[in-house]
């Protein structure tokens, strides 16, 4: 059997609420925590977290597209963020919880557009849809401990989750899904 692997990196706010969902589909290969999108190489939690090096807490994934599409992957990622908030996600503020699609090619960018709009003409949310579609820039994993977050913490990742506002509002928003 032929594999097509490809990545896509995501930004919804706190990675570590952002593995799981993707972690455990068919189709993906890896998951991995990390930061895009600044103007420090190889930046570590400690220098992200002062905001003071532009970049981003995101996931990049590692699929087989011809098990998951893009389409499905994105159709993940709105349903574990607040769209409308452009400023972070739940509990986590600032510019490195801002929510952002990357999109590696124009075929990304295209997918990520469409779905955006349709989310939008959707009216499941009364407020604009305003998380950034961008280009996708380098990518840097996280410190190892940050990694498969859920799997080795798994009841302060839950209380985080649920404390943080994240699981109330998809329940919220997203309970048909």
């Amino acid at each position: 059997m032929e594999h097509n692997y490809e990545k896509a990196i995501f930004a919804g706010g706190c990675f570590w609420c952002m593995v799981k969902p993707f972690d455990t589909q068919p189709g993906i290969i890896s998951v991995v925590a990390g930061y895009t999108g600044g103007h420090v190489e190889n930046p570590t939690y400690e220098q992200v977290t002062t905001g003071l090096t532009g970049h981003t807490e995101a996931v990049e994934i590692t699929y087989d597209s011809t098990i998951i599409p893009y389409e499905k992957l994105v159709e993940t990622y709105w349903q574990q963020t607040d769209p409308t908030d452009a400023l972070g996600q739940f509990a986590d503020r600032g510019d490195s919880y801002r929510p952002v699609i990357f999109y590696a090619d124009e075929t990304q960018k295209e997918i990520a557009e469409k779905s955006k709009a349709t989310l939008q003409a959707s009216g499941r949310f009364t407020q604009p849809i305003v998380t950034k579609i961008e280009p996708a820039q380098r990518f840097y994993p996280a410190e190892d401990y940050h990694q498969d977050y859920y799997k080795k913490h798994s009841i302060h990742y839950n209380l985080y989750k649920e404390g943080s506002g994240r699981a109330g509002f998809i329940r919220k928003n997203w309970k048909d899904n």
